[in-house]
């Protein structure tokens, strides 16, 4: 019955199974993820660092000069995810982990630059390689648009750690501003 109702096909369960997320041991696979930058996401919530997991769930983030880190963010556990279909990808799983693999080693060549060569950059490469969505059009600007449309948060403790540093930095500010006699 619950079958027919949510139209699961049994044989493609069994040829096609889709490893589900283990938010404990960090292991998102087939996602992109994202974690907050301190400072930065405080000043703006949007802005934060982004990687991208293998069919295992393994993270990969461009996380500084010449350095891909594999399952140890540069600025801590991820606190947002956007899952993606590996069918979207060139030659389904193997074509996403070897373009997750192959632009991760691309990256290990590259110099880091928070404005035009960064984390968001390394995303945007191994979804090009492998063609994601028949698309060879993936950039940093693309995914930085799309990411908070799509994500979703691990916890709620991921979202008010988002979102409170900067929710208290303009309540100060406001309180700041109210207080200041005016000259």
């Amino acid at each position: 019955m619950l079958r027919s109702v949510f139209n699961i096909n049994s044989t493609s369960m069994k040829t096609n199974p889709r490893p589900s997320i283990d938010f404990s041991r960090d292991r998102f696979p087939f996602c992109i993820v994202w974690t907050p930058i301190p400072c930065l996401t405080w000043l703006c919530p949007l802005i934060g660092h982004m990687g991208i997991c293998m069919s295992s769930g393994v993270i990969r983030d461009f996380a500084g000069p010449y350095f891909v880190s594999e399952d140890h963010m540069a600025f801590g556990r991820p606190t947002k995810y956007w899952m993606l279909d590996p069918s979207k990808a060139r030659d389904g799983v193997q074509g996403w982990d070897r373009g997750v693999t192959e632009g991760s080693e691309e990256y290990r060549g590259h110099m880091h630059n928070l404005f035009c060569d960064n984390c968001h950059s390394h995303v945007a490469r191994c979804l090009n390689l492998m063609q994601y969505g028949s698309s060879t059009r993936w950039n940093m600007v693309k995914l930085a648009v799309m990411m908070p449309l799509h994500a979703k948060y691990v916890s709620t403790w991921a979202l008010i750690r988002t979102w409170l540093p900067s929710i208290l930095l303009l309540v100060g500010l406001l309180l700041l501003l109210w207080l200041v006699p005016k000259a």
